[in-house]
């Protein structure tokens, strides 16, 4: 089974970027769709965005489209998401997780997350 290392988060003023990276151990992210959350504390988690391994299709949500962006690197297995211009309102814990199949937006279809990291956005 895959396993998720996620790093790149941190502190960042309105207006500037950020990019996560989301390295899988175990195994390659062949046939899995890999996906993005994120949650702030007392509330849900929420999708951010989705990539499909083989084939690269996306999908985002509403609140980022045209401002986030996520990949894929292939030889190092890695799925980035990289965030431009943030608002105050993208703070939160962002997760990678996998599935195996097609993305899905809805987080109890992924069966591996990752440990979280933290993004602050200063106004």
């Amino acid at each position: 089974q895959v396993q998720l290392v996620e790093s790149g988060g941190g502190l960042v003023q309105a207006g500037g970027s950020l990019r996560l990276s989301c390295a899988a151990s175990g195994r390659t992210f062949g046939g899995y769709g890999i996906g993005w959350f994120r949650q702030t504390p007392g509330k849900e988690r929420d999708f951010v965005a989705a990539i499909v391994w083989y084939g690269g299709n996306t999908n985002y949500a509403d609140s980022v489209q045209g401002r986030f962006t996520i990949s894929r690197d292939i030889v190092n297995n890695i799925v980035y998401l990289q965030m431009n211009s943030l608002n105050p309102e993208d703070t939160a814990v962002y997760y990678c997780a996998a599935r195996p199949g097609g993305l899905s937006i809805l987080s109890y279809q992924y069966t591996t997350w990752g440990q979280g990291t933290q993004v602050t956005v200063s106004s």
